[in-house]
This record gives C-alpha cells, sequence and structure tokens, in this order.
C-alpha cells in the first residue's frame, strides 16, 4: 500500500478518454494524486522529461518514475495498490482482459476516429464497417453480464471509456449511427451501467464543452475540404 510519502502525479489534458482511464483507476484506488494539465501544441518540459519516446499524455509518476501508456499505467496501479482489485486473479482471466482493452484500442479508437474525422467517402464507409463489426464483438462478450469484469467493473471497462462516451458524442457530430441501443441493446445497457457509476462519474469530464470542441473540429474539416 502507498504511504502519504509517496508521491504520485498526472500529466495529462481534461478530455481525453486514455487520461480518464488512469483517473478512474486511482479514484477507484483512493489514491490522492497531483494533475499537471498539459498544452500538447506547446509541450511542457515536465512532459518531454517523461515521456521523451512519444511525447503525449497521459504519463504517470510515481516516486519519479515515469510510466507512459493508458493500459499500461492502469496495470502499474493495480499491481501497485492491492484494493479494489481492476484486474482478474486467474491468469486466463487475466490474459482475457489483456486482449479485449488492447482489442478496444487496436479495432475500435482508431476506427470510430477516422469514421467521423475522415472527408473521404470510401475511407469513412470502411471505417464505418471496421467499427460496427468490432463492435458487434463486444456486444458479444458483454453476454448480458453487469460489467466485463462481472458485478464490478474492472480493465476491459475502464479501457472502453471511450465506447461508453466519447463514441456517442462524436457520432452524432458526424450524423452517424454506429454505436445505438438498437443495434447493440447489451453493450448500450453496459454503457449506462457504467457511466452511472459513482467513481465514473466523478472522473468524467463535462461534456458540453468537449462537445463544443470536437464539433468545431469537425466543422473546421468540412470547411477544409471545400
Amino acid at each position: 500500500m502507498a504511504t502519504n510519502q509517496e508521491e504520485v502525479s498526472l500529466l495529462g489534458v481534461v478530455g481525453s478518454p486514455f487520461v480518464c482511464r488512469v483517473q478512474i483507476a486511482l479514484k477507484l484506488k483512493g489514491i490522492q494524486y497531483k494533475f499537471f494539465e498539459e498544452n500538447l501544441v506547446n509541450k511542457s518540459e515536465l512532459l518531454l522529461k517523461y515521456n521523451p519516446v512519444h511525447k503525449k499524455v497521459p504519463v504517470f509518476v510515481h516516486n519519479e518514475k515515469p510510466i507512459a501508456e493508458s493500459l499500461v499505467i492502469v496495470e502499474y496501479i493495480d499491481e501497485t495498490w492491492k484494493n479494489n482489485p481492476i484486474l482478474p486473479s486467474d491468469p486466463y482471466q487475466r490474459a482475457l482482459a489483456r486482449f479485449w482493452s488492447k482489442f478496444i484500442d487496436d479495432k475500435i479508437g482508431g476506427a470510430v476516429w477516422k469514421s467521423v474525422f475522415t472527408v473521404d467517402e470510401k475511407e469513412r464507409e470502411k471505417n464505418v464497417e471496421e467499427s460496427l463489426e468490432a463492435l458487434q464483438f463486444l456486444e458479444s462478450e458483454i453476454k448480458g453480464k453487469k460489467f466485463f469484469g462481472g458485478e464490478e467493473f474492472g480493465m476491459v471497462d475502464i479501457a472502453a471509456i471511450f465506447i461508453a462516451f466519447w463514441v456517442p458524442m462524436v457520432q452524432e457530430i458526424a450524423g452517424l449511427e454506429l454505436f445505438t441501443s438498437e443495434k447493440f441493446p447489451k453493450l448500450y445497457n453496459w454503457s449506462q451501467e457504467f457511466m452511472s457509476h459513482p467513481v465514473v462519474k466523478e472522473v468524467l469530464p463535462p461534456r458540453d464543452p468537449l462537445f463544443a470542441f470536437f464539433k468545431a473540429r469537425y466543422e473546421s474539416l468540412l470547411a477544409d475540404s471545400k
């Protein structure tokens, strides 16, 4: 367990799903930390020092030891602070949790983003198709459970916060129907359950300014393409 002498800080930006993953893990474990808001256009010396390879957020710093990549950070937090486990104790279940968390990043994150922020019609259609196919796999995986982790949320749920909160927002902006209660009823029910969890509710960024930010970005993309 961490003591009061331990220093924990997080470099991030409000509104990033990857930063939000780490914040959920920290909140679940009851860990006090300092948050350093980054400007990704003008990156701080601290960010360049702690993540010289990717120069991206989030970066988690524990007693001056930096760790990058959100899923790696969440796993480190889980191994360091043992209360409220995030990953299952069973090796096979742990492996599955890692597999589905990576699946979300590899197969859904990029495809959804390109579905919205791509002007080329063929490219957009291809990414919409990929997004729907990947979401169908998750619809089958949830199998009517409350959370991917069972009765309590865990690693896959935290990884999928992008689907629960960010996907509905960006699809609305682009006028797409990727993730709906009609297409994916089990996954949709999961998303509502997850976002109404007290720990998650406390960490989620305000929707309105984020919606305005992405809408402006989308409209700028359309204007540039004309």
